[in-house]
């Protein structure tokens, strides 16, 4: 059996001399090949990205992790002053997700790919986690690469649900490189695991075959991760699932 094609939406950014470059962080199109599938990045295109195109070439979709925000008035929220947002992606990723899930194309959500799926189904953000009483620092370390991608807190799995189905565990120790999470969760959303504080560090979509979001960061490192290797062992066979029907329909 030939492999999944697995789409990685990219982020859209200028970076010098007025030039905008759309872009993927190469550790999630690494992550994407782990999950055993073929990496296809999609540009950040908003309505001009035909989607219903994009839908019947892909077997999977990885939301990944970046350095902009989405921007506040998808949910409500207010307008922050030198926020770094990326309002092409956001066109494109909401009606990408929303369109994904219906047709039960697994999804896997990153840090702000696990912000996105909660918003593009009606959920709210909390804009400064760390802002907010008896929350934690959910923001990167500074230093090496390594420290930034530490060990930050425990994470406690919600008894019965997937992620714990999939794991085995009830707990697990994970990074933290974000300073916005989950206010309020989509209504057909359930949450899979919380921090300390009880912010929300994975959930996932109701009645799918796979479509999880998780607030850390499991590409980092994965090979040396039993739970990142779990997440991506599961993405993977729900990719490699749809693959299979899809090429028996052609």
């Amino acid at each position: 059996m030939t492999q999944p094609i697995i789409g990685i939406p990219c982020c859209r950014w200028w970076l010098k001399d007025s030039h905008f470059f759309h872009l993927a962080g190469e550790k999630y199109i690494h992550a994407a090949l782990a999950a055993g599938g073929i990496p296809l990045l999609i540009p950040a295109l908003g309505d001009a990205s035909q989607i219903a195109q994009i839908l019947t070439t892909i077997d999977g979709l990885l939301l990944t992790g970046s350095q902009s925000n989405i921007e506040p008035q998808h949910y409500h929220g207010k307008l922050l002053e030198n926020d770094f947002n990326d309002p092409q992606r956001d066109a494109t990723t909401l009606p990408l997700i929303r369109a994904a899930v219906a047709l039960n194309i697994p999804v896997f959500g990153i840090c702000r790919g696990a912000q996105e799926m909660n918003v593009a189904f009606g959920g709210s953000l909390e804009q400064a986690v760390h802002q907010q009483t008896g929350m934690l620092d959910h923001r990167e370390k500074n230093g090496s690469s390594d420290e930034m991608y530490g060990d930050a807190h425990y994470i406690q799995l919600v008894a019965g649900g997937l992620l714990e189905q999939l794991y085995g565990q009830s707990t697990a120790r994970v990074n933290s490189l974000h300073h916005q999470g989950v206010a309020r969760l989509a209504d057909n959303l359930q949450t899979e695991a919380f921090a300390p504080d009880g912010l929300i560090e994975a959930f996932s979509v109701k009645n799918t075959a796979f479509a999880l979001a998780v607030q850390w960061h499991p590409e980092w490192k994965f090979q040396d991760n039993p739970l990142s290797l779990t997440l991506l062992a599961a993405f993977g066979d729900a990719c490699k699932k749809r693959h299979l029907a899809r090429v028996l329909k052609q």
